[in-house]
């Protein structure tokens, strides 16, 4: 969040969890719930959620203001709060895919990979519209953020944070945020000071209220610096305040809360000014001590003690367990980065970070190999605080850095200038992400994964990497029922591929077109690609996938009502894997050739050919495939008229699954199907 309620003050959580002032803006939001909207005076009943504005610049509290909200209408909303930041601290408007997929992935809800914003935001309004919720949309940028998000159910509550006004969303009063009033000022400031520092010099306070604007993020800081001298009067603070010269770049706006930050920065040693500047550099604003000791190239204990110091500031907000730049700090830090620190220093702090995490998510994935494997040797080898205890203790922490890392990973690629790093984050992070939750649970994360890949792979014109990233996306399109777009990528792919003299990549990319073309229905296209991949396999001497490949030619041919060609090439499969020694896979096609002398007519050969299927099923110790083989001999027996020997062998499947399921997925089907 952009701002936060006072949670955090100079003395060990003396001000945590409290809130000061806003009473009036409180009641009058809460008012704004229950005025009627345009369209109930019009006698119709809300199609949408009302929206609630709170506008306000960066530290002002609007965010404190939002939540404090919330929490005194929770009760009201059975189903929950739903929180979405809209702009990053670094300015960067999240997109509203981005948003919607968290939001659903926060619901339970899975998302198809690659989807864009329509579909998504889509879902995000279907799934709340039998629930009661609370949405809070911080840090708006513009009503297009919002608008796609906003729930058509008018059960349902949006609490939007922004600068201004969002023009565009009907029946919307911005409830308006100044300074602080006086008093709620110098209660925020006591509550870091104490009150015998207040009452001795009330003037003082108030003054101190004035020169912060009365924003509470300015007062925050003031009341850090006081709070770190407990011999300092409030009166020392106004002098020390009004000492500091105003910053001419900044607007007049925001001025007060300036003045404020250089005088807790002034107050920092020159290691941890250094850090905190670096600071700017952490990835959504969150800065745990691996990541700070990284920046500074410190020690973990050391970073760790000077984030906690920066907490005691108001320079840092703890959330949780995580230490968080506040939104309202973040120009003024990557100001100071810029002016105080070398380009290239600042790319060696970013370079140490990036390695950290690789190393981090190295250790992510290896803790769950077998032990005595290569990678858990790996792991044996990297510092205590990088490793893992086991397997859970590592999902926890990929589970609850996912944003963090995936932030990593994407401002790595656009800063262009450590390709490199950046190429082995991304691919320590897919392998993280598929070690613990399965390439199909994690297919969302990992499709924006390879479009990063893709465009390192563009911007440097590595065609193998962008062949390898082509195609990944292309079966993830395919995965989700993009055919179209599937085929697309496939294309590019082998464009790539070719480029690169990537044999390997080229023959996967004519495979997965002519894949593309059989979803189509297309099946001369299909048999085509699928000839093209062919002809590679068995220039290069590789039998298995010259095998394969028969076998989807002859499903083609099947499918186009080309029986001879079908069996022709189901019959060089079932040779292809005999040469090879896989008798599973033989039994599998020889199963497929049946299927085909049934669908031409000729279903004695078929029993023949499905018996000898099941004796190779039989060899290679495969009960479940000789389950589904003797069901397929059962129908064909059903067919010829025979259905005493049908039953023998259903009886003989059932005894082979043990009665545990079914294996009817490769059962005969008629010559229409």
């Amino acid at each position: 969040m952009t701002d936060q309620a006072v949670d955090s003050s100079g003395r060990a959580g003396a001000a945590r969890g409290q809130f000061f002032g806003r009473q009036r803006e409180l009641k009058a939001l809460r008012a704004d719930i229950e005025r009627a909207g345009l369209d109930t005076i019009a006698g119709r009943k809300s199609p949408r959620a009302r929206v609630l504005l709170i506008a306000g610049r960066p530290g002002s509290g609007r965010t404190a203001l939002a939540e404090e909200l919330i929490g005194r209408l929770a009760a009201a909303y059975p189903d929950g709060v739903l929180r979405a930041r809209l702009t990053e601290p670094g300015g960067r408007r999240v997109p509203t895919e981005e948003t919607a997929r968290d939001l659903l992935d926060t619901l339970g809800v899975p998302s198809p990979p690659g989807a864009d914003e329509d579909e998504l935001s889509g879902m995000v309004r279907d799934t709340l519209a039998n629930r009661r919720v609370v949405l809070l949309l911080d840090d708006a940028a513009n009503a297009e953020q919002v608008d796609p998000l906003l729930p058509d159910n008018s059960d349902c509550l949006a609490v939007a944070v922004a600068a201004g006004p969002l023009t565009g969303i009907p029946d919307v009063r911005p409830c308006t945020l100044g300074g602080m009033d006086a008093k709620a000022a110098i209660e925020l400031l006591g509550s870091f000071t104490g009150s015998v520092r207040i009452t001795v010099d009330p003037q003082a306070a108030e003054t101190v209220a004035e020169e912060c604007g009365g924003l509470p993020a300015g007062l925050l800081l003031v009341g850090g610096w006081l709070a770190a001298r407990p011999k300092a009067s409030v009166a020392d603070a106004t002098k020390q305040l009004r000492a500091v010269p105003d910053d001419d770049e900044q607007p007049q706006g925001a001025r007060p809360l300036s003045r404020a930050f250089r005088l807790a920065y002034g107050s920092l040693s020159p290691t941890s000014a250094r850090m905190l500047r670096l600071l700017a550099l952490a990835p959504a604003g969150v800065a745990d001590a691996h990541t700070a000791s990284a920046l500074s190239g410190c020690a973990v204990e050391d970073a760790q003690r000077v984030l906690d110091e920066f907490v005691q500031l108001g320079l840092l907000r703890l959330e949780g367990s995580r230490h968080r730049v506040p939104g309202s700090l973040a120009p003024l830090l990557r100001s100071l980065m810029e002016s105080q620190d070398k380009p290239a220093e600042v790319q060696l702090a970013r370079a140490r970070m990036l390695e950290r995490t690789v190393r981090q998510l190295q250790a992510c994935r290896a803790v769950t190999e077998p032990e005595g494997s290569p990678a858990r040797k790996m792991l044996a080898g990297l510092p205590r605080a990088m490793r893992f205890a086991n397997p859970s203790a590592a999902e926890t922490w990929l589970r609850s850095r996912q944003p963090v890392l995936m932030a990593s990973a994407r401002l790595a690629v656009e800063d262009g200038g450590l390709d490199t790093l950046a190429r082995r984050l991304v691919a320590a992070l897919v392998r993280a992400l598929a070690a613990h939750r399965g390439t199909e649970a994690a297919a969302p994360e990992l499709y924006g994964l390879h479009q990063l890949v893709l465009g390192v792979a563009e911007r440097r014109g590595l065609h193998r990497e962008q062949a390898a990233a082509l195609l990944n996306l292309g079966d993830l399109d395919a995965q989700t029922g993009r055919t179209a777009d599937a085929l697309a990528r496939y294309r590019a792919a082998l464009d790539a591929g070719r480029a690169a003299n990537d044999m390997y990549a080229t023959g996967r990319a004519m495979e997965s077109v002519g894949g593309a073309y059989q979803e189509l229905g297309d099946w001369h296209r299909a048999a085509d690609w699928f000839g093209r991949a062919l002809a590679q396999c068995q220039g290069r001497g590789e039998r298995a996938d010259e095998a394969r490949l028969y076998g989807r030619l002859g499903a083609v041919h099947s499918y186009a009502g080309l029986y001879g060609e079908a069996l022709r090439n189901w019959r060089a499969s079932v040779a292809g894997y005999r040469k090879v020694g896989d008798l599973a896979s033989q039994a599998r096609s020889l199963s497929e050739a049946a299927r085909v002398q049934e669908y031409a007519g000729r279903p004695e050969e078929s029993l023949h050919t499905c018996r000898q299927a099941v004796e190779w099923a039989r060899r290679a110790g495969d009960d479940r495939l000789q389950a589904a083989l003797q069901l397929r001999l059962a129908d064909t027996l059903d067919r010829l008229g025979d259905p005493a020997a049908a039953r023998v062998h259903r009886s003989t499947a059932e005894m082979l699954l043990n009665h545990e399921g079914s294996a009817y997925e490769i059962r005969s089907a008629s010559a229409q199907d």
